[in-house]
C-alpha cells in the first residue's frame, strides 16, 4: 500500500512511497534515463527492459524496491538484489541501486530511501548467506558524484573502478582463425554450456560468483540480448571455450555484457578472436554505430590491454562502493 509522508526539509512536498510496479514502469524509465544523463553514467534503459527486471528471479518488487513520487512524477527509487551464491572469495553479497531526480536532491530523499531499504538488503543477505562474511555494494557513479558523497556518509568506501570503453563499428573487420575451434553465434541449445563456461571463467574474477541457472536464463532470454552478433568459440567436441555475449540497450549501440575464456583454454587468443568476429558481424550488419563494454580497471587477465589493442578507447570511469556487514 502506498504511504504518503511530508518531508519537513522539502518545502512541504508530500511524497508518496510505493514499491516499483508494472503500472509505474513508464515513470521509472523516465527517472532512470534522467539519471543516466544528468549524472553522466549513460546507463540508459528501455521500458521493456525495466519491465523484465520486475520479474527477475529472486527479486520481489513488493519487498525489494521502493519508489518516491511527487504527484505523478517518480523522483527517486531504490532496488535491492541479493544473489543466492557467494562471491569468488566466499562472501555473501547484496546490491543496492537507485537514485534521486536532480531537482529533488538535497531534501533527504536519498537518505530516507536508504534508511528504508538497507535493512531489507541486510535481511536477505543474512537469509541467503548465513554465517558468511558479507557486504553491501552500490554504484558510486563518476568521481565526485552526489551519490558517492551520500554513500560515503553511510560508511561505504570505494573498492573498485570500472572503465567503459567504446569503439566505432564500420564495415568489415579481419577475424583470425584460431586452431581447434569454430566461431559461431549462440543458440538456445548452448545455454547450459555457456553458463558452465562462464562460471569457470569468472571463478577468479574479483567480486564475481557463480550464477544460478535461473539468473542466467533471465539474461539469456532477455529482450535486449543479441545472439545474432554474439560469438562462441566451440571445440570439435562441442565444448564452449570462450564467449562474447552482447545486448542492445540503446538504439544502434551494441553493448558487450560478458567476455570470458575457460581457464584451461587461456593463452590461445580465443577471446580476441571471438570479440573480433562480433565486431565484424555487427559492423557488416549496418544495425549499429558503436560497440561498448565495461571492464574492471584492475582486471588481472589483462582485458583492458586486449580491448585497447583492437580499437577500444576509454569513455568514462565509475566507482563501486561497499559497506561491510
Amino acid at each position: 500500500m502506498a504511504q504518503q509522508t511530508t518531508d519537513p526539509t522539502a518545502a512541504g512536498t508530500a511524497y508518496r512511497w510505493t514499491p516499483l510496479t508494472e503500472g509505474g514502469v513508464t515513470a521509472w524509465a523516465d527517472l532512470v534515463n534522467h539519471l543516466a544523463e544528468v549524472d553522466g553514467t549513460e546507463e540508459f534503459y528501455r521500458e521493456e527492459d525495466l519491465r523484465e527486471e520486475l520479474g527477475s528471479s529472486g527479486f520481489d518488487p513488493a519487498q525489494d524496491s521502493l519508489a518516491v513520487w511527487d504527484g505523478e512524477e517518480m523522483v527517486g527509487y531504490v532496488q535491492v538484489t541479493v544473489p543466492t551464491t557467494p562471491d569468488n572469495e566466499g562472501h555473501g553479497r547484496g546490491y543496492v541501486a537507485g537514485g534521486v531526480r536532480e531537482s529533488h536532491r538535497g531534501r533527504g530523499v536519498g537518505r530516507e530511501l536508504m534508511d528504508r531499504m538497507e535493512p531489507r538488503a541486510e535481511q536477505l543477505v543474512a537469509e541467503r548467506h548465513p554465517g558468511r562474511d558479507a557486504y553491501l555494494r552500490a554504484g558510486g557513479g563518476l568521481e565526485g558524484s552526489s551519490a558517492s558523497r551520500m554513500l560515503a556518509s553511510r560508511g561505504y568506501r570505494v573498492v573498485r573502478y570500472y572503465d567503459e570503453l567504446s569503439r566505432p563499428l564500420r564495415g568489415r573487420t579481419d577475424v583470425p582463425a584460431p586452431d581447434g575451434v569454430e566461431l559461431v553465434p549462440p543458440t538456445a541449445a548452448h545455454e547450459a554450456a555457456v553458463l558452465a563456461a562462464h562460471n569457470d571463467a569468472f571463478r577468479d574474477h574479483w567480486g564475481s560468483g557463480p550464477l544460478s541457472p535461473e539468473t542466467w536464463h533471465d539474461s539469456w532470454t532477455g529482450r535486449s540480448a543479441r545472439p545474432d552478433v554474439s560469438t562462441l568459440a566451440v571445440s570439435p567436441e562441442g565444448e564452449v571455450l570462450a564467449y562474447v555475449l552482447c545486448s542492445e540497450w540503446v538504439d544502434r549501440q551494441l553493448f558487450v555484457d560478458l567476455v570470458g575464456t575457460v581457464r584451461a583454454a587461456r593463452g590461445r587468443g580465443l577471446a580476441r578472436a571471438a570479440l573480433l568476429r562480433t565486431i565484424d558481424v555487427a559492423g557488416r550488419s549496418g544495425a549499429y554505430d558503436v560497440v561498448e563494454l565495461g571492464v574492471d580497471s584492475e582486471n588481472p587477465s589483462g582485458a583492458t590491454r586486449l580491448y585497447e589493442s583492437i580499437g577500444f578507447v576509454a569513455k568514462l570511469r565509475v566507482m563501486a562502493m561497499q559497506r561491510d556487514l
